[in-house]
């Protein structure tokens, strides 16, 4: 027997002890306990009374809904794998975008055609 007072992990000299116990596990008497719903009507009472503005999500009616267009998708598998990354002025990237959009071409061919159009107006690709 040693000095160490008992921690409850089931030491090797307990396991007497633990045999003439209880299961700990046993749950056959456990029962769920049914679970009380308040009157909903009461809810609304209450609510009213003191003021309270419900959080809850508004049904939108068909007058107040508006229909936005899809957003553009300018992602296509083209075989370009190389990344450019570029810090422009907002306005030039939205001209860009607009340009694009404008002719029906992804980002990459936008950019390619408008290299092309700077080597042909005399630009030097050296």
């Amino acid at each position: 027997m040693n000095n160490r007072p008992n921690l409850g992990f089931g030491d090797d000299d307990d396991d007497n002890q633990i045999s003439n116990a209880a299961d700990p596990l046993d749950l056959s008497s456990f029962q769920p306990q049914p679970i009380l719903r308040p009157d909903k009507q009461k809810i609304q009472e209450a609510a009213a009374k003191a003021q309270f503005k419900s959080r809850e999500a508004m049904v939108p009616t068909a007058a107040v809904t508006t229909v936005q267009s899809p957003k553009m998708t300018r992602r296509r598998r083209t075989g370009r794998s190389a990344q450019l990354n570029l810090k422009c002025r907002p306005e030039t990237i939205e001209q860009f975008y607009k340009v694009a959009d404008a002719n029906g071409w992804g980002l990459g061919e936008a950019f390619e055609k408008a290299v092309e159009l700077l080597l042909n107006e005399g630009g030097s690709a050296n």
